[in-house]
């Protein structure tokens, strides 16, 4: 049994901190599980980030469809009403069918404004790093990032440095610790508990290398 725990520590300390998973999903989460996975694969495919966006929503409203926040945002993905109003209206969805508090609609409008942030993110990067923007934008507004990164002064920005800059742009500096807390608690600490339910976008992708590259949170 020591042998066999030792074995364990040390395989805990070689694994990225992605892969460690620090819990279970929540337990409302399954009833909304069948509706986001068909959200998932219809908006972004048979590939798409299920178990980062199964972690997004944990983290908005801990799966409580009923959830307000001080703010006024509601609902399973904690639309503020002018979001979610801008968002009926690019759609094409009617006034009195724009319903954040409603579960569908809410998995819905997240994982099509997500898919929308998604592409609208630097095609050169990986997509682990294009995820954690899209997470930016819709935490913090995708207006920040995108000032950040020309805050750099670089053509081809990385992640990291983009996140470097927060602070030195559109952003005032004490709002940086929450909106790059939120992309790194969803994508390194929650996504791993919903792996189970179907793509996990880890921090390890390089197709084109097939390298292996550690990325900082």
């Amino acid at each position: 049994m020591r042998r066999f725990t030792l074995w364990a520590l040390a395989l805990l300390l070689v694994l990225p901190a992605w892969a460690q998973s620090a819990g279970q999903a929540l337990p409302l989460a399954g009833r909304f599980q069948r509706e986001l996975l068909r959200q998932a694969h219809l908006q972004w495919g048979l590939d798409a980030p299920v178990a980062a966006l199964a972690a997004q929503v944990h983290q908005e409203s801990g799966w409580d469809a009923a959830a307000v926040s001080r703010a006024g945002a509601r609902g399973l993905a904690q639309f503020m009403p002018a979001t979610a109003r801008w968002w009926c209206a690019r759609e094409g969805v009617a006034d009195s069918d724009c319903l954040p508090h409603n579960p569908a609609w809410a998995l819905r409008a997240m994982v099509g404004y997500d898919k929308f942030l998604f592409d609208r993110t630097p095609g050169y990067m990986d997509r682990f790093d294009r995820l954690w923007l899209m997470l930016r934008g819709y935490n913090g507004g995708e207006g920040h990032w995108r000032a950040e990164a020309r805050a750099t002064g670089l053509a081809l920005p990385t992640r990291g440095q983009i996140d470097a800059a927060c602070g030195r742009a559109r952003r005032a500096a004490l709002h940086c610790r929450e909106n790059l807390a939120y992309a790194r608690r969803i994508l390194l600490v929650l996504q791993p508990r919903y792996a189970s339910w179907g793509a996990s976008w880890g921090p390890v992708w390089q197709p084109a290398q097939q390298q292996v590259r550690q990325v900082r949170p």
